[in-house]
């Protein structure tokens, strides 16, 4: 199999360009150079936002196409335009933020979704990923394949919400969590959701799937306690009512990263239906290898994960932290 990888050389394009080189496939990555792609794939540079970006893709077959962007859907457009007719298959890496908030528990891909253009410049996340699932489609139609991720974990993650609670528990003493333990969490490991997208389109699967594990396939426990064990640094989990954190300021999402608490944000972040993408054969290893190989990333990085600059880095403040574990 023939794949050009828009973007490959970050988070869920590096997993992709991996998984596809470890099937033996021949990987086109078309990239930017900010940062070197794995060994073993052709390289080919531009900036998809410039003029005359995408010349570098002017010739070229191949059997699939695998696109991350998540900016203005004008570069979806364009780059899915120029290759419809010299690609086969046309993945696009979308979101589950395209869904109109709030979504009931139980929702699956027919739910509402909110407005987007092909044709438009970067407004929004949720609002740019509706745009680029537009292009993708107008250009491929039926041969356009939509994968709305929830939550991603795992190696080579540039947002920083597992490697913060990793470092955390690294540093031991007593480590706030919030409340409850046995809260379900829905997120997808990179590297199934790498697996799941070389196979769904080599199967030739077209249209959206939610690609995400069932909700409750792991909780905030496990989750922590996964952390605490790996890292070996001690760390004492002091579970928190979260209406107390609430109460007190502290953002969910942010300040502590992967938390949200039960109600409206938690059903329509982590209460989404993925029988479809099941059926399709999506499978999820468990959360405590998902944490272990992060782990191990981690520390062959000295501890410090790469950080979108796009995005505010995660974690509370230790002295924050320090003062709601004392009160």
């Amino acid at each position: 199999m023939r794949l050009l990888m828009l973007g490959g050389t970050e988070f869920v394009g590096r997993a992709i360009t991996e998984e596809a080189l470890g099937r033996g496939w021949e990987v086109t990555v078309f990239h930017r150079g900010h940062h070197a792609p794995p060994p073993g794939v052709h390289s080919r540079r531009g900036d998809r936002l410039a003029p005359d970006g995408l010349a570098a893709l002017a010739d070229g077959t191949w059997d699939i196409a695998v696109d991350t962007w998540g900016g203005a859907p004008t570069a979806v457009r364009d780059s899915a335009r120029l290759l419809a007719g010299r690609v086969g298959r046309y993945a696009y890496v979308s979101s589950r933020s395209v869904y109109a908030y709030p979504s009931p528990a139980g929702s699956a891909e027919d739910r509402e979704v909110v407005d987007g253009s092909p044709d438009a410049g970067s407004t929004a996340y949720a609002e740019d990923k509706r745009g680029g699932e537009l292009a993708a489609l107008d250009a491929f139609g039926d041969r356009a394949l939509l994968l709305r991720a929830g939550l991603i974990l795992g190696r080579y993650e540039n947002v920083g919400r597992l490697p913060w609670w990793l470092n955390r528990a690294a540093r031991g003493g007593d480590m706030l969590a919030p409340g409850p333990r046995d809260l379900p969490l829905q997120y997808i490991d990179v590297r199934d959701l790498a697996a799941w997208t070389l196979d769904a389109a080599a199967r030739g699967l077209g249209g959206p799937y939610d690609v995400v594990s069932p909700s409750g396939h792991a909780t905030l426990g496990e989750l922590l306690d996964a952390c605490t064990e790996v890292t070996g640094g001690g760390a004492r989990l002091r579970w928190t009512d979260p209406a107390r954190l609430l109460a007190a300021g502290v953002a969910p999402w942010t300040e502590l990263p992967v938390w949200l608490p039960e109600g409206e944000m938690h059903d329509h972040m982590y209460g989404g239906d993925v029988a479809k993408a099941a059926a399709a054969g999506l499978t999820c290893r468990p959360v405590a290898d998902t944490v272990a190989d992060t782990w191990r990333w981690l520390r062959e990085l000295g501890g410090t994960a790469p950080q979108r600059p796009d995005r505010p880095a995660p974690g509370i403040d230790p002295a924050r932290e320090a003062a709601l574990l004392a009160g």
